[in-house]
């Protein structure tokens, strides 16, 4: 209990430094963000307006601790409608719990702002239409990585120093040292565009898609063979290194010796006894591969056409909309401290001498 309470505080803290240096480094470095939203023909008039609006006007102290208000469940807002943190602002949804008179305590889920680019749309909206196509593809690469992995890197141990280990370790070299736009951008081309009549996948292509009359969607899940498969490809390697390694130096123990002279079979020895040992650094690094793919499928989405949070990003990107580009940091990091919390009691049980 102590060990998880550590942890949960650590990641409060490592959470707000990301969120501090998220929000000085894209509030001091981009410009004027009243301009971004307007444009080049804008007004002073105008830009006060939008100034006041999202609190662009006040010292630059104040205005991150009113980021810091928006993103905190437990936040303090006015009851002047003339304020940025107006209590019945639409934006907001407010559960009111104190009332001390100029200002109320609420709850509220975080407020991650409103887009620059979408006229009035909230990043939490953005985010919840797109991060869960990323979290689909994610998922999808590290269970097709994980599955092929843990089973070739069993056989790489077993046929140790022979041609189909050497010839996994090539390729485990290989999948780790190929960049994930070079190896989208190499399947696209082969295996949709040189072989597309006979395996029927598209270039391009998101999870759901419109149909014809532009009235319904429908899910297209060929649409994530490509993307997952090339997604997977880095953490495919690294868990092969990983379990093959692992397995090697588990054989070693005295009670696979043990078991082996109680004339055990091989797969009984491998699956009852030395596969359990062998998966904690494997499920240690699928942690980090899975966070990281939350945060690396930038690329991958925009050359598939994938609609997630990584795609999104890049269009941020080249609209500056800058609040968008801040909450997906934030969400990414949030549900990377997430996962690692996750991992760490899942390994303390498949480990118990892991306090």
């Amino acid at each position: 209990m102590n060990h998880l309470i550590q942890k949960f505080a650590y990641a409060l803290l490592t959470l707000f430094g990301v969120v501090s240096v998220v929000f000085f480094l894209f509030t001091i470095l981009p410009g004027d963000p009243a301009q971004m939203i307007l444009g080049q023909n804008e007004t002073q008039e105008q830009r006060e307006i939008i100034n006041k609006k999202y609190g662009f006007n006040l010292p630059l102290h104040q205005q991150y601790l009113l980021y810091l208000n928006d993103l905190s469940p437990i936040s303090l807002h006015s009851n002047h409608p003339q304020n940025y943190t107006y209590v019945h602002h639409p934006k907001y949804q407010l559960a009111q719990v104190l009332d001390f008179g100029n200002q109320t305590l609420a709850l509220k889920l975080p407020y991650l702002r409103e887009s620059f680019q979408r006229d009035g749309k909230t990043v939490n909206k953005i985010i919840s239409e797109t991060l869960p196509n990323t979290i689909v593809l994610a998922f999808s690469s590290i269970c097709l990585a994980m599955f092929l992995g843990v089973i070739l890197g069993v056989f790489s141990a077993l046929y140790k120093g022979k041609i189909l280990d050497q010839l996994l370790q090539v390729l485990a070299t290989l999948g780790m040292s190929l960049p994930s736009f070079f190896s989208a951008v190499l399947f696209a081309w082969f295996f949709a565009y040189v072989l597309g009549n006979y395996t029927g996948l598209n270039m391009t292509g998101s999870l759901y898609e419109l149909d014809d009359f532009g009235e319904n969607y429908s899910i297209q899940l060929k649409n994530l063979i490509l993307p997952a498969v090339v997604l997977g490809i880095r953490p495919l390697a690294v868990v092969i290194q990983l379990m093959r390694n692992s397995l090697l130096e588990t054989l070693q123990q005295d009670y696979i010796r043990t078991a082996k002279a109680k004339g055990l079979s091989n797969f009984k020895i491998i699956y009852s006894h030395a596969l359990k040992n062998s998966l904690n650094p494997v499920i240690t690094a699928i942690s980090g591969w899975f966070a990281s793919l939350l945060a690396g499928a930038v690329f991958v989405e925009y050359i598939f056409g994938w609609n997630g949070l990584g795609k999104e990003i890049v269009d941020a990107l080249n609209l500056l909309d800058m609040p968008v580009i801040m909450g997906a940091v934030i969400v990414i990091a949030a549900m990377f401290i997430l996962i690692n919390i996750f991992v760490d009691i899942v390994y303390s049980k498949l480990d118990p001498k892991v306090d």
